[in-house]
């Protein structure tokens, strides 16, 4: 269960007891890494699958979480996003908790918004209607009423899309008109748990023995009403492992907060927290980009970026592309996805990004136009279109029949069978000419054939029914196979994916950042927004931006400031990278968490420890030794021998002053760490890798002393 995880992986799998932080940059294989951790647990029987929640925020993440988990042999543990966990148990508890059956979920939000408004004299149009049913949800999550969401919105330097008052009064009448049609909305599964939940101590004490156990995934986006939902889950107990990254938060506006991930080791001063910074997904031009766009963030967030190291071999530089207007980038565009798809990428191994979704029309026409197959994400839901409704119908009728259908006759195996069944209803081996609606039918069939592809592979010997079932499965949970066509989407719609090729476009002054952008903050999550775009790229990456909207056109625009020091010709990086490094720290115990005290009570702040890459040539470390030193051992070392011998003496009588065996004063290895990096205060020697806050606090006043060539004082008596 642990071959194949590198070490901060490892470390991830193997913490199964207490509070667990685990910090992941993009591409890391944090997925891999919790599903593993569930997995050896669930192996080890340290922990049982139906005691295990594995909480994350989107349907596909948690369709793949379980697909994965069942691959490792733990299929009994529950993943689901918040929603999904919430309205479980709300229908279950809420007979008993209630009386009578669960109000029904309202069938489209946007209406109900729509006649509170009309009711409230307030006129909105389609965007507008839009944008006050998300100011509606943001102030739920954000456990705001009504009465309080003038001041909120103020608090919170939000910009509203109305008047904060008149959208007060449309957020009031449309919980009224809830009310009175006996109707819920999703936000209000989560409200309702969490009121059963702290009304009903009992049906939390059943939930809490059910649920030993949590995982959540993506925990920089938590909500406060969904930490609110945590701690009810958790009671008083620590079996929680949490999974994020602070420089991936792009969703503020929906009420995410990374604070409780900044936060975590404040709550939990004992949480383990594994730093993953070995990025396996991007070429170290990718990741040096990626990089450099938070080399100049701000902020609380930015004080937590992880330095991503890539795993992989080097690619082509990332190519930055400037165009006259806009219908001459997508032009643009469109050639250079065609030359990579003759070169052998697949269509659906590339992806066009952009700030808003209204920015995707050009890219539809030109792509349209050079006849190249696309599929815009957050569209249509996938198992929602007619012709996979169709297929479906048919599959189940095909394995229904069995062996008495002829048209299955000579196929013999299920992907045999199912593009059998599917050339009744449009498929063919090779796809039609063109885009339209006749493309768009077939790349729908040709995802279904390329899944029970997939599927029989993973599990031999399936029949049609089997494959029946885990359609069902994902249609319930909206877990869609990949389709091959480019992939149109914004930038908040394409985190948690990737792709081998990505256009970054329309990078300009007023889109990257946006113009309603104002504050520091606001402005930094923009610059959060590039880097996730940047991370969705596996091995090309292009970035472009055009002068002016129209052809012939005032060419006034100006690339992102974010690419200041990036693009060339736009100067050099006023500062340079002061990020963390990859590594374990074990908790304290103590109040403050990651900070400790020296004998003078100077706090000290405790490092990440254990470095991935060579000081000297730059390798990927693995071995423990070679992270003590911080270089590989065979690359040549610039240790100062008589300081090492002297250390080396102090620690032989330091050790048989206190009865112990030298290795527990100081390793040999952190001894020539030390002589090596000749730390020349308490900062520099608690961040060498075996040198902790305890040993700092015994040692340190000793070794600091020793490398200033000043004798040593004896040291701390303490035991």
């Amino acid at each position: 269960m642990l071959d194949g995880l590198d070490p901060e992986q490892r470390e991830v799998a193997t913490a199964l007891h207490g509070p667990v932080c685990v910090l992941a940059g993009a591409g890391t294989g944090k997925t891999r890494a919790i599903t593993h951790r569930i997995a050896y647990g669930v192996r080890a029987g340290i922990l049982q699958p139906a005691a295990v929640l594995a909480v994350t925020f989107t349907n596909r993440a948690a369709g793949e979480m379980r697909g994965r988990l069942r691959q490792l042999g733990a299929g009994g543990v529950q993943a689901r996003t918040f929603h999904s966990a919430a309205l479980r148990q709300l229908q279950y508890f809420w007979p008993k908790a209630v009386g009578g059956e669960l109000p029904r979920l309202v069938d489209r939000k946007v209406q109900v918004v729509a006649e509170a408004a009309a009711r409230c004299r307030v006129r909105l149009d389609r965007n507008e209607l839009r944008d006050v049913t998300g100011e509606i949800e943001w102030a739920k999550v954000t456990q705001t009423v009504p009465a309080d969401y003038p001041a909120a919105v103020a608090k919170a330097y939000r910009d509203a899309p109305r008047d904060p008052a008149e959208i007060g009064q449309i957020y009031a009448m449309y919980e009224q008109l809830k009310r009175d049609r006996s109707v819920i909305d999703f936000e209000d599964v989560l409200l309702l748990t969490v009121g059963i939940l702290q009304d009903r101590h009992d049906i939390a004490d059943q939930i809490r023995r059910q649920y030993q156990h949590f995982v959540v995934d993506e925990y920089q986006d938590v909500s406060p009403l969904q930490q609110r939902l945590l701690d009810l889950w958790l009671g008083e107990r620590d079996n929680l492992c949490v999974v994020g990254d602070a420089s991936q938060t792009i969703y503020s506006f929906t009420g995410a907060t990374p604070e409780h991930l900044l936060n975590f080791r404040v709550r939990h001063p004992n949480a383990t927290v594994v730093k993953l910074v070995r990025d396996y997904r991007s070429t170290p031009q990718v990741v040096h980009l990626a990089n450099g766009v938070l080399s100049q963030a701000r902020g609380r967030a930015a004080e937590h970026r992880l330095e991503l190291v890539s795993q992989r071999d080097a690619g082509p530089e990332p190519v930055y592309t400037e165009y006259a207007d806009e219908p001459a980038e997508a032009e643009g565009t469109a050639r250079r996805i065609r030359d990579l798809i003759a070169a052998g990428v697949p269509a659906g191994e590339i992806a066009v990004l952009y700030r808003i979704n209204a920015q995707s029309e050009v890219y539809e026409q030109a792509l349209a136009d050079a006849g190249v197959p696309y599929q815009l994400r957050g569209a249509e839901r996938f198992f929602e279109r007619q012709e996979v409704r169709e297929a479906g119908i048919a599959l189940r009728g095909a394995a229904r029949a069995g062996g008495n259908d002829s048209l299955l006759d000579g196929a013999d195996d299920l992907a045999a069978q199912v593009r059998a069944v599917l050339s009744t209803k449009g498929w063919t081996s090779e796809p039609p000419a063109g885009s339209g609606a006749a493309r768009d039918r077939w790349e729908s069939l040709a995802a279904l054939v390329r899944l029970a592809e997939d599927f029989a592979r993973a599990r031999p010997g399936a029949g049609l029914s089997d494959l029946v079932a885990e359609l069902d499965e994902r249609a319930a949970a909206q877990h869609a196979p990949t389709v091959q066509g480019v992939t149109l989407a914004s930038l908040h719609a394409a985190k948690g994916l990737e792709w081998d090729a990505v256009f970054l476009a329309g990078l300009t002054e007023g889109m990257m950042p946006i113009t309603y952008a104002k504050t520091d903050e606001q402005i930094e999550e923009e610059r959060r927004l590039l880097y996730v775009g940047v991370t969705r790229a596996r091995l090309h990456l292009t970035l472009s931006w055009s002068l002016s909207r129209s052809p012939g056109g005032r060419p006034s625009r100006r690339p992102s400031r974010f690419l200041n020091g990036l693009r060339p010709g736009s100067g050099r990086l006023a500062t340079g990278w002061t990020g963390g490094v990859g590594g374990i720290e074990r908790g304290t115990g103590g109040p403050g968490g990651r900070d400790g005290e020296n004998a003078e009570g100077a706090v000290v702040r405790r490092r990440a420890r254990g470095p991935v890459r060579c000081r000297v040539c730059g390798a990927s470390l693995t071995e423990a030794g070679a992270m003590k030193l911080m270089r590989c051992e065979d690359c040549p070392s610039d240790m100062d021998e008589g300081l090492y011998e002297r250390l080396h003496d102090w620690r032989a009588g330091q050790a048989q002053r206190l009865g112990q065996p030298a290795w527990c004063v100081f390793t040999d290895k952190t001894l020539m760490a030390i002589a090596e990096r000749v730390p020349s205060d308490n900062r520099e020697l608690v961040g060498i890798a075996g040198v902790g806050t305890r040993k700092l606090n015994r040692f340190g006043a000793d070794v600091l002393a020793i490398c200033a060539g000043e004798e040593p004082g004896g040291g701390d008596d303490e035991d």
